[in-house]
């Protein structure tokens, strides 16, 4: 029997990394995507092959490029024939004033949390239509739903994905396809470094949870979602530990 195959963007590090575990775990196969850390994505991705006994296949590039995504289907194709589960875990942050933001910098943020979910759902949805099964999860973010001040951008963005991951699930689901974002509240992951130790403190004691999520829980998020029901689609659920 053929194994699912679950491909997940931003896979090198924080809850991409974290999800791929997971799903190895269960006995996936899995594409594996990032940007800038294909060497150690690629190191990650035999541990895994030789631990779990499943097949990996990892694509080095950027998924905001429409472009390098179509070239990739295309191996995954040759791969696998196409992908059961889509995670769109890529993203990027900005923090400061909108006023000091320059447009490339909107640009960027816009194109890597957005355009990138957009470009991997099209390439995808195809061969789930044919399978008539599919599921489609976007990472987004409790920002998404109430913005934040200093990330205009990333709040506007993963808002988008909100309303984006709504519409598309209704377009979906008369083939079977489910569409859900994950609405994280603050997970322990490298794009929150940036946070001095008296800011992260301050953020954990409006977090009723009482401590910040690791990229483990995430995942195991994620992973539930991909095994919800049928009848789950078109909704973003938050992760937050009460926060919201």
């Amino acid at each position: 029997m053929k194994r699912k195959t679950v491909l997940i963007t931003g896979a090198s590090r924080g809850i991409g990394r974290a999800a791929a575990l997971i799903f190895a775990q269960n006995g996936y196969d899995l594409i594996l995507n990032c940007a800038h850390s294909i060497s150690e994505l690629n190191i990650f991705a035999k541990e895994l092959e030789m631990k779990y006994h499943i097949q990996t296949l990892c694509c080095g590039g950027d998924v905001s490029d429409y472009t390098f995504v179509c070239q990739m289907f295309r191996d995954i194709s040759t791969f696998c024939g196409g992908v059961d589960v889509l995670i769109n875990n890529a993203g990027i942050t900005y923090m400061g004033l909108l006023s000091d933001m320059s447009f490339q910098d909107w640009e960027h943020i816009l194109h890597t949390n957005l355009t990138s979910a957009f470009a991997c759902c099209k390439c995808a949805i195809p061969y789930m239509v044919s399978q008539k099964s599919g599921k489609i999860i976007n990472v987004s973010s409790e920002w998404g739903l109430y913005g934040a001040s200093c990330e205009a951008a990333y709040s506007a963005t993963k808002g988008g994905l909100n309303a984006f991951t709504k519409a598309l699930a209704k377009e979906l689901a008369p083939s079977n396809i489910q569409v859900n974002a994950a609405a994280f509240g603050v997970i322990d992951t490298d794009m929150n470094l940036s946070l001095s130790p008296s800011e992260r403190d301050q953020l954990k004691s409006e977090i009723p949870a009482g401590y910040f999520a690791s990229p483990k829980e995430a995942a195991e998020f994620l992973w539930q979602l991909a095994n919800s029901p049928a009848y789950l689609t078109g909704q973003i659920i938050s992760f937050d530990g009460g926060w919201f």
